[in-house]
C-alpha cells in the first residue's frame, strides 16, 4: 500500500482517551488480515496525522504501541515498516484488550490500604485477623541488624538464612530444593515481572488464565508480551482450548494459580496437573506457578513445581497472605541453570531487596507461634467464606464456583452487561457509597458474559455492603 493512498482509520472521538486504542487495533486488524504485509512502510506521522485529523503525538503513541506488540519495527531516518504477521486476528481482541479507565482508577485504591471506602475487593484481610504480635516481634528483632550489615546491600539472591528456611520448608512439604534455587524479590508481581523480563521479549504470546490476576494482565502488555486467556471456571482449566492456542500461537510461557485460584478460589486436580505438565512439554513453553496462597489450602493439593521438580516450572511464593501485605517479599524457585539469569536481571533492575523485610519474614515464620497463627487464619477464612457465600445468595447473586478455601469468593448475577449497566458502573457507584469493589472487568480479557465481582470474605457479609446490593438488585 502506497502512502499517499492510506485510506482514513473510522475514529470514534466521543470515546475519551481512546484515540490510539482505536489506532492499534485498526492497524493490528489489518496486519492480522494481510492487508499490510510484512515490509510495507507505514505513512510518515506526519501523513497519517493529516489523513485522520489527529495529532502527530496521537500518532507517535499509537506507533510505539505497535512497535512494542512487535507489529511494526522502525528504521532510523526511514521510518516504520510491518515487522510481522503472525498474529491471528481472532486473537487481536485479547492482545489488544485495555481495561477501562474507571477501573484502572481504582487499582490504586485496592492495593494502597489507605482508602476510607470498606475494601470488600481487596486482596488484603483486617488487620486483627493475622498475628499482629507476632508480626511486631519479628519487625522489632529485624531491627536490630548488625552493624556490619548495612555497609552493603545485602546478597544478591536474598537473605540467606530466609532462603534456607524456605529450602527446608518447601523440601519437608512439597518437593526437594536448594537455598541457591531460590532468589527473593519484592513480592509476587516483582517475581512476575523479573520471568518476563528474563524469558520474553516484545511480541512473545503469554497464556493466562481468563479469568486472572489482574495486575498480572496489565504487567505482561507493559512488557509488549500478546496475553492470551485460557478460560478457567469451577471445573479448573480448559484444557482443549489450552492445546489449541498453544498450536496456534507457540507461547513462551503460562502463568497459572494451581491452588486457591485469583479470584476463583478453587484448585486444578492432580490429574489436570499432570495434563497442563504435557502440554507444556509438547508446545515447549515455561509453567509460571503463582503458589502464594498454598499455605491457605488443604494439604495434598497439586504442585507443579513438585511433580516437575522445576524442569520447566517456576515457582513463585509470597508472605503477604499469611503475615502482612506491608512486608514485601516474595520468591521464586528454579533450576540451577535459570536461577544466574533471573538473578542478573534482578541486579539490572533495582539491585538487591531489602534484608530488614527479609530478615522481619525470617523471624515471623520461624517463631514458635507462626503455624498457630496460620491455622487460626484459616478457620477465620473458613467461617468469613461460609458467611459470605450465604450472604451473597440471599440477596440473590450466584457463585461463579464453589471455593476450596483462600480469600476470596466471586459472585454476581446472570444478566449480561449493556453500557449502560455493568460491572465498571455498579463498581463507580459502590464507591460513591464509600464501598470499594472489585468488578469482572478487572479480570478477565474475553468480554464479560455477565456481571460478577470479587469478593473479600472478610468483609462480604459487612451490613454497608448488603445494604448496598440490595438496593442494586431492585434496579
Amino acid at each position: 500500500m502506497e502512502e499517499g493512498s492510506w485510506p482514513c482509520i473510522a475514529i470514534e472521538r466521543r470515546q475519551k482517551g481512546s484515540l490510539v486504542d482505536q489506532i492499534v487495533t485498526a492497524i493490528s486488524a489489518m496486519v492480522g488480515r494481510k492487508e499490510l504485509r510484512v515490509g510495507t512502510k507505514m505513512p510518515s506521522v506526519r501523513q497519517f496525522a493529516k489523513c485522520n485529523g489527529i495529532s502527530t503525538f496521537t500518532v507517535v503513541e499509537s506507533y510505539d504501541r505497535l512497535v512494542t506488540l512487535g507489529l511494526l519495527s522502525s528504521r532510523r531516518g526511514s521510518g516504520y515498516f510491518v515487522a510481522r504477521q503472525e498474529v491471528p486476528a481472532t486473537l487481536l481482541p485479547a492482545a489488544l484488550h485495555i481495561i477501562p479507565n474507571a477501573i484502572d482508577a481504582l487499582t490504586p485504591e485496592l492495593y494502597s490500604g489507605v482508602s476510607e471506602a470498606l475494601p470488600v475487593g481487596a486482596g488484603w484481610l483486617p488487620p486483627e485477623w493475622y498475628g499482629e504480635d507476632t508480626i511486631l516481634d519479628a519487625v522489632r528483632q529485624a531491627m536490630r541488624i548488625p552493624a556490619n550489615r548495612l555497609r552493603g546491600y545485602g546478597h544478591p539472591l536474598g537473605f540467606p538464612s530466609l532462603r534456607q528456611q524456605l529450602a527446608t520448608t518447601l523440601s519437608d512439604e512439597l518437593f526437594p530444593v536448594e537455598a541457591e534455587q531460590i532468589l527473593l524479590t519484592h513480592g509476587a508481581t516483582h517475581a512476575f515481572d523479573l520471568v518476563l523480563r528474563t524469558l520474553t521479549r516484545p511480541g512473545d504470546t503469554v497464556l493466562v488464565e481468563d479469568p486472572g490476576y489482574s495486575n498480572l494482565l496489565s504487567l505482561i502488555r507493559h512488557h509488549g508480551c500478546i496475553p492470551v486467556g485460557i478460560p478457567r471456571g469451577e471445573q479448573g482449566l480448559d484444557l482443549e482450548a489450552l492445546a489449541q492456542q498453544a498450536a496456534q500461537t507457540q507461547p513462551k510461557l503460562m502463568f497459572v494459580n494451581t491452588v486457591l485460584q485469583n479470584p476463583l478460589g478453587t484448585s486444578l486436580s492432580i490429574a489436570q496437573a499432570h495434563r497442563l505438565l504435557a502440554l507444556a512439554e509438547q508446545f515447549d513453553f515455561w509453567l509460571v506457578e503463582d503458589d502464594i496462597y498454598r499455605e491457605l489450602a488443604p494439604r495434598g493439593e497439586a504442585s507443579l513445581a513438585a511433580m516437575d521438580g522445576l524442569r520447566r516450572v517456576i515457582r513463585v511464593g509470597s508472605f503477604s497472605k499469611t503475615l502482612s501485605p506491608v512486608l514485601r517479599v516474595g520468591s521464586i524457585c528454579a533450576s540451577s541453570s535459570l536461577i544466574p539469569e533471573l538473578l542478573r536481571v534482578k541486579m539490572l533492575a533495582g539491585l538487591t531487596t531489602s534484608e530488614i523485610n527479609e530478615r522481619a519474614v525470617y523471624h515471623a515464620i520461624t517463631a514458635r507461634p507462626y503455624k498457630r497463627m496460620v491455622d487460626k487464619l484459616v478457620t477465620q477464612l473458613d467461617a468469613g467464606r461460609e458467611r459470605a457465600m450465604a450472604s451473597l445468595r440471599d440477596i440473590g447473586m450466584t457463585l461463579l464456583a464453589r471455593p476450596r478455601g483462600g480469600m476470596f469468593v466471586s459472585a454476581g448475577w446472570h444478566d449480561a452487561p449493556t453500557p449502560e449497566w455493568n460491572g465498571k458502573i455498579i463498581a463507580d457507584l459502590a464507591l460513591k457509597h464509600g464501598i470499594l469493589l472489585s468488578p469482572c472487568d478487572f479480570f478477565m480479557l474475553r468480554a464479560p458474559e455477565s456481571i460478577w465481582f470479587r469478593f473479600n470474605v472478610a468483609y462480604a457479609d459487612h451490613p454497608q455492603l448488603q445494604t448496598f446490593l440490595k438496593h442494586i438488585c431492585r434496579q
